[in-house]
């Protein structure tokens, strides 16, 4: 089983950073562990013989999950706004996040 190149406590403050995570002691302990685990995992699976199994882009049949357009009729402005604190126009007015 091959082995990844060790993760330092400053590869996971680096991730953090490009992360924009603010990180505490336990937490740069125990994501450095857990980084750890999870590119030695992804070494052991480079040392799979793969060379027999064609490369496919998708393993699963390609299909649509979209339905087909249908005209239907929509919801009144009227029912849709009847539940609305505020409405101005057939809109719905919301605070202004400034």
């Amino acid at each position: 089983m091959t082995k990844a190149t060790p993760l330092t406590r400053e590869d996971v403050e680096h991730i953090a950073a490009l992360a924009h995570l603010a990180l505490g002691e336990a937490e740069l302990t125990l994501y450095q562990e857990q980084l750890a685990a999870i590119l030695d995992y992804a070494a052991r699976l480079q040392t799979l013989d793969t060379e027999a199994i064609p490369p496919t882009a998708n393993v699963l049949p390609l299909r649509t999950v979209l339905r087909d357009d249908e005209s239907a009729s929509t919801l009144p402005p009227e029912d849709a706004l009847a539940n609305a604190p505020v409405t101005r126009e057939h809109c719905f007015v919301v605070p202004s996040l400034r």
